[in-house]
């Protein structure tokens, strides 16, 4: 049978096709998806508290409070599907947040904050840099999560000196006069900064490149825990956790 050839013998091996592999984010989703989650409250945590109104007896004055038998932990569900979760984003159309508040220090540390530059009433040169210097106090600054992934999706946390963690903001606002008492509006705004650096001697500071207008400023403080939720202080009569200072530039 010279001069024939035959495939007798030979394995013939279809060329083999690696699967796609997952993208490191699907992983992490569909590792996500995976873990077991549960839905039961741990009976230590229960707050019998939440089942009073403040209202029995009644008292003058006062608004009854919501109540709840399982902590609020489905309070978002009644508001589904009109308001959607917060779900660690900035909304602006308005959400629902399921995160508890968290840890809440002592009276003997809650935060509070000074400006040092510019300083109250002050008048700056319009349109050069300054730097805004604030002083902080019991606040474990420099703890700044993902804003864009994270917002408001943690509890507040204490270190273990039980300053709050987190960080603080600095807004500018422009204002008609230094005597204007016409409540601003706070989606307009000339200058915000959130600063995710640790004290420095107390402080922390941004600069101002290229400064602000002629003009008369409103210039706040905005502290915040980890998470950028506001602060929660353990009373409702404290001062000021935050300061404002008003300038001028000329």
């Amino acid at each position: 049978m010279g001069g024939m050839s035959s495939d007798r013998g030979r394995v013939l091996t279809p060329q083999m096709q690696t699967p796609p592999q997952p993208s490191q984010q699907q992983s992490r989703k569909q590792s996500r998806s995976r873990r077991p989650r549960s839905a039961a409250i741990d009976p230590r945590v229960f707050q019998e508290g939440f089942l009073n109104n403040g209202q029995n007896p009644p008292v003058d004055g006062k608004s009854p409070s919501l109540t709840s038998e399982n902590n609020f932990i489905n309070f978002c569900a009644r508001t589904l599907p009109q308001t959607p979760l917060t779900n660690g984003k900035q909304i602006p159309g308005g959400s629902c947040n399921g995160a508890p508040m968290g840890l809440i220090p002592s009276t003997k540390h809650m935060p509070s904050a000074k400006f040092v530059n510019p300083p109250n009433l002050a008048t700056i040169r319009a349109n050069e840099d300054f730097d805004i210097v604030l002083n902080l106090r019991n606040l474990d600054a420099g703890h700044f999560t993902n804003a864009q992934e994270t917002y408001f999706s943690a509890p507040q946390q204490l270190n273990a000196q039980g300053e709050i963690i987190g960080h603080t903001h600095v807004v500018i606002e422009a204002l008609p006069s230094l005597t204007s008492t016409e409540a601003s509006d706070p989606n307009e705004f000339f200058f915000f900064k959130g600063i995710n650096s640790p004290l420095v001697d107390g402080a922390v500071s941004t600069p101002v490149t290229g400064g602000v207008p002629e003009g008369a400023y409103r210039m706040c403080s905005q502290n915040a825990a980890a998470n950028h939720q506001p602060v929660v202080v353990p009373v409702a009569q404290h001062g000021s956790v935050d300061d404002c200072v008003y300038f001028t530039a000329v």
